[in-house]
């Protein structure tokens, strides 16, 4: 699900390992099975839904969001994408929801007659589906029973890398765990993924950053001073 970029550990924290190419293999992307590159602006739609569905998508870099529209013209946004998400697989002959780019964006397009006709392949889409689909649970868990609270400070920990969930290490030096962040979705993107309304939202970061969890540089910029008192916050613990 990616809306942001990295960003970068806070001033003096330590940077952590880098895994290398002996100490993880490579994993298999659409690339490898000869899919074509293309590139889109920033708010770029790839397709709508009730589009016919012919081609499977990977993004390569940049951000996606999946949405879907109400007759009345609320949109809940259902899904955001990282890189090495898979998106574009319908139930059906159409898409069932608009993918629409946070930022500018490379992605590998595949027709999807070719899944078909690879084992190789459906072998590979399967490995990521099942990733994904464990993040649309939490999702619908955050949507279900979180607080506004919970669901900001989850919005903003799922934006940390290596942090939060199981595993969870830790900061490398205990007083040193701050966090840059650069957003790249607008408060009502927001709201509408997180199913809060925008004054909602505001009040909540407002709040955040009362208590001094976290510092506003600027309107797509947030600094988390302690990631561990802000995941503290999501209702995981």
């Amino acid at each position: 699900m990616a809306y942001f970029d990295v960003g970068t550990a806070g001033q003096g924290a330590g940077a952590r390992p880098q895994v290398t190419p002996l100490q993880k293999h490579r994993k298999q992307t659409f690339s490898d099975f000869g899919a074509k590159k293309v590139s889109h602006e920033t708010h770029s739609v790839i397709y709508y839904e009730g589009d016919t569905a012919r081609r499977l998508y990977e993004l390569a870099s940049g951000s996606v969001m999946l949405f879907k529209l109400l007759p009345d013209g609320r949109r809940q946004v259902v899904e955001v994408l990282r890189p090495g998400d898979i998106f574009g697989l319908a139930g059906g002959d159409e898409y069932d929801c608009t993918a629409e780019t946070l930022t500018e964006a490379e992605m590998h397009e595949i027709d999807l007659r070719q899944v078909e006709q690879s084992t190789e392949l459906q072998r590979t889409l399967t490995k990521c589906l099942t990733n994904q689909m464990r993040v649309l649970h939490e999702h619908a868990v955050l949507l279900g029973r979180k607080s506004a609270v919970e669901r900001v400070a989850s919005f903003l920990m799922h934006l940390v890398p290596d942090r939060g969930g199981l595993g969870c290490v830790g900061p490398d030096v205990e007083d040193r765990d701050g966090h840059d962040l650069q957003l790249h979705m607008t408060r009502q993107e927001i709201a509408d993924y997180l199913g809060l309304t925008i004054e909602t939202v505001s009040r909540v970061v407002s709040d955040l950053k009362r208590r001094n969890v976290i510092r506003v540089d600027k309107a797509d910029k947030i600094h988390i001073n302690k990631v561990c008192g802000l995941c503290q916050m999501t209702g995981m613990h």
